[in-house]
């Protein structure tokens, strides 16, 4: 079949899957919508390679065009996010009664294997992290309904440790939950536009009571604004983890300081405390899941261990990075470097 460019276009355009036709050259000659959102960039008028770097592609392509066979290939785009794609190349005809053309349709297997490894790893960690607490509530019953059956004094003190596991739980039970969905999504880059420097605040009147507990004072010196393209819920939450982290293991009577600023397109964002510090061995596994410098001291402050993890993969969807660093004995520096707008 022959197509002039508007017919491409139109075709393309009609496809409900990202769509892409190159043509012998490797030159991207039409691609619709759906196929400029998943590649992060509009292909047409640019040879192959610089949207999808993959020989395996480039075969395929070679092969429709010049063989005149189709075919399927698997390819992962290794980014900040890598990303699954399914790819069908198949001949289509000629461009202009010229050049020999090849259709491309991209299908983003992402979604469905972040699905399936989400329901693996919750099932493992929460069969992992609630084992402990449910045996100890176990026990408590045990000695509730046996030793302590007549001792009010000693039920009172259980059940208050019993009451603690369960809240415990809880908070795990929803930690996962989220790390999940947000795992879930983490390919797919938000779209709305969030001033930083409100959500700081907001973070700050949020933990104000935890503030006081722990005697340690939130200093914020920040400019005006510092806008970027994100989920603010998502970003409230990675605040309100970094400053409730830094209030929890800063020193008392000291301060945590926020400060932020612009600069050759991105914003910076840090939050330091003056606290004990973190040893360098630990510091390139804060963010792993259930990863404790000290566990039983995290537990006995509420800690469930994600939070980190969970700040770590909203900064990844929002194309962004979380760095780390920390110093025994002077504190530890947290911050976020998002792309501005």
């Amino acid at each position: 079949m022959n197509f002039d460019t508007s017919q491409l276009d139109s075709l393309v355009g009609a496809l409900p899957d990202p769509a892409i036709v190159v043509v012998e050259t490797g030159e991207v000659v039409s691609a619709n919508e759906p196929a400029c959102a998943l590649l992060e960039v509009s292909p047409v008028g640019k040879h192959l390679t610089l949207a999808l770097r993959a020989p395996i592609v480039l075969q395929a392509v070679n092969d429709a065009i010049i063989k005149q066979i189709s075919s399927q290939v698997e390819h992962v785009i290794r980014a900040t996010v890598p990303r699954t794609l399914e790819i069908y190349v198949s001949p289509l005809g000629q461009q202009d009664g010229k050049a020999r053309i090849a259709l491309i349709i991209l299908r983003d297997l992402t979604y469905e294997q972040q699905l399936e490894r989400m329901r693996a790893d919750f099932v493992a960690n929460a069969s992992h992290e609630l084992r402990t607490p449910l045996a100890s509530i176990s026990g408590f019953i045990e000695t509730m309904q046996g030793a302590a059956k007549s001792d009010p004094k000693a039920q009172k003190e259980f059940l208050g440790v019993m009451k603690a596991q369960a809240d415990r739980m809880s908070r795990l039970i929803d930690d996962l939950l989220s790390l999940s969905r947000i795992e879930i999504n983490e390919h797919l880059a938000p779209s709305g536009q969030v001033n930083l420097v409100d959500v700081v605040k907001k973070a700050k009147d949020i933990l104000s009571p935890t503030s006081k507990e722990q005697n340690c004072e939130v200093r914020i010196n920040l400019p005006e604004s510092l806008s970027v393209t994100g989920d603010e819920s998502q970003l409230s939450q990675v605040i309100i983890n970094l400053i409730e982290n830094a209030l929890k293991y800063a020193a008392s009577g000291k301060f945590i300081d926020i400060e932020g600023s612009e600069q050759d397109g991105s914003v910076h964002l840090m939050v330091r405390d003056h606290g004990p510090g973190i040893a360098a061995q630990h510091v390139p596994r804060l963010t792993e899941r259930f990863y404790r410098v000290n566990v039983q001291d995290s537990r006995m402050r509420g800690g469930t261990g994600l939070g980190l993890a969970i700040a770590k993969h909203i900064i990844n969807r929002h194309r962004g990075k979380l760095l780390i660093e920390s110093v025994v004995g002077e504190g530890s520096q947290f911050s976020i470097h998002l792309p501005s707008i």
